[in-house]
């Protein structure tokens, strides 16, 4: 093996993105993800993916686990992604993921995974007693990627690092076997608004499935009542609605109602203010519930639609699944004659 100089990926500009059937989704992920899939499945080639295989990196409930994957893909559907358009599978449906993992763990080193700290905060003090899995999910995460050679990655700010990862990994992969330009160098896309939802109850933590208190968030199957509820409660201040942008700075929960009312009016947060400035919360709250009530009613109502044909959905995911394994088939052919396994 020799390091050669980079050379430039000449491929098809592909987007690959996943989200994991672990918890209600919620509105943080239809404005940080979902919506940005729709509007992405018309501007390149997408596999949008239920990633199964990260969920067991902790314990799950078989049965649960099932309904989740359903769960995620009805949520795919209902916020508009085509999967005659998009690839929607999920993840363990294709063989290529956990194969590239291995090669590419032969590629990785340690000292690279000790550094994510997504990890680290995951596992707080008890890391002995965590999977390996959970530790080794980051060149999981690459795989994905790279079996497609997917050039973009819809992220977060929190997971710009894990990315960054597998732009190292394809990197040293592409020297250390010669062959300049083999895998892409993929590239994040970040931009538009609602990126970053942050909990109702505390604008400092990100809105999270995970999160124990089910105020922190507007599931994507809660009815209007419960939005409204959950919105009237959410934290804000004794304050009111400002006139600027940087009158927002100090005040994370403020900024996040007003994020949130921006995202879904399709507007900036700049013209949210010009129009509530001065105006109390007891104004702005009801607001910003009538808006999310119309704009999550009719995802809510086509979730429940989806959800009551599970065969449909496992049909929906299969016929991804066949599309998923046309790409990254061709692809593992050539991984494997470049590693040099025998018979490839």
């Amino acid at each position: 093996m020799t390091d050669t100089p980079p050379a430039s990926y000449t491929g098809p500009d592909r987007v690959f993105s996943g989200v994991q059937p672990s918890g209600a989704l919620h509105l943080g992920n239809y404005l940080g993800a979902l919506k940005k899939f729709v509007a992405l499945q018309h501007d390149y080639e997408c596999l949008y993916c239920i990633v199964d295989l990260h969920a067991i990196t902790v314990p799950q409930d078989p049965a649960k686990l099932r309904a989740q994957t359903h769960e995620i893909t009805a949520a795919y559907l209902a916020s508009g992604v085509d999967p005659k358009t998009a690839i929607v599978y999920n993840q363990s449906r294709v063989l290529a993921h956990t194969e590239l993992a291995w090669y590419f763990n032969c590629v990785a080193r340690i000292g690279w995974l000790s550094r994510m700290t997504q990890f680290k905060d995951k596992a707080g003090k008890n890391s002995e007693a965590m999977s390996v899995g959970l530790y080794d999910y980051p060149v999981l995460q690459a795989a994905d990627i790279l079996a497609f050679k997917a050039t973009h990655v819809p992220v977060g700010e929190d997971q710009k690092q894990h990315l960054e990862l597998s732009r190292d990994i394809a990197q040293k992969f592409n020297n250390d076997y010669n062959a300049p330009g083999f895998f892409p160098l993929p590239e994040p896309l970040i931009k538009g608004p609602g990126a970053k939802v942050m909990s109702l109850r505390d604008g400092l933590k990100k809105m999270s499935k995970s999160d124990p208190s089910d105020n922190s968030r507007i599931n994507l199957t809660d009815d209007a009542d419960m939005i409204a509820k959950k919105i009237k409660k959410a934290k804000s201040d004794a304050g009111v609605i400002p006139e600027t942008e940087k009158e927002l700075e100090d005040r994370p929960e403020v900024q996040n109602l007003v994020g949130i009312y921006a995202a879904l009016s399709e507007q900036t947060d700049a013209q949210v203010l010009a129009q509530y400035a001065g105006q109390g919360f007891g104004a702005f709250k009801p607001a910003l519930a009538d808006l999310a009530v119309e704009k999550l009613r009719p995802i809510t109502e086509l979730m429940r639609r989806y959800l009551s044909d599970p065969e449909e959905l496992d049909r929906i995911l299969a016929s991804g699944a066949d599309r998923a394994n046309a790409i990254s088939e061709p692809i593992m052919r050539d991984v494997r004659r470049v590693i040099g396994f025998s018979g490839a």
